[in-house]
């Protein structure tokens, strides 16, 4: 019998799945309670509105929205630390 491949290379994966059936495994798999692929959340800031505006304001001189330029602060932010 043919084991479960452990890799994360998708090449690898695909070339697998295109030559098996995932019933070939049956007795192998187990339901899992939680979820596996999860998207990131989006996260909610409060700010007072003077800093919304301020924020506003630099986000439309550089021509990118809010959110750009939280995340783009954010990150640099995680970068350094």
């Amino acid at each position: 019998m043919t084991a479960l491949p452990n890799t994360d290379s998708i090449a690898e994966l695909a070339a697998f799945w295109d030559e098996h059936d995932l019933t070939e495994f049956q007795d192998e798999l187990e339901e899992v309670q939680e979820a596996v692929f999860v998207k990131p959340g989006n996260l909610l800031v409060q700010l007072s509105p003077g800093d919304a505006q301020a924020l506003h304001a630099i986000a439309t001189k550089r021509r990118v929205t809010e959110a750009e330029l939280v995340s783009a602060w954010i990150h640099e932010r995680v970068r350094s630390a």
